[in-house]
């Protein structure tokens, strides 16, 4: 798989970045949140990342 990054909050590689793939997929590395209530198959999983960095890397699409 290749992977390109198109947004991240650092320059260091445990920071917050979002991934594009040659797949036609996105990859999201962010913090494991935790309390959250929601049921999550066990073969999924949850990031959270800063709502700055979703619009840095999606422009105004995901605009307030």
């Amino acid at each position: 798989m290749k992977v390109t990054v198109l947004a991240t909050t650092c320059d260091k590689k445990d920071c917050p970045t979002i991934y594009e793939t040659d797949r036609g997929t996105v990859l999201v590395q962010g913090e494991t949140p935790m309390g959250h209530g929601l049921a999550i198959p066990a073969h999924e999983g949850l990031v959270e990342i800063p709502m700055d960095l979703v619009r840095e890397a999606f422009g105004d699409r995901f605009r307030d």
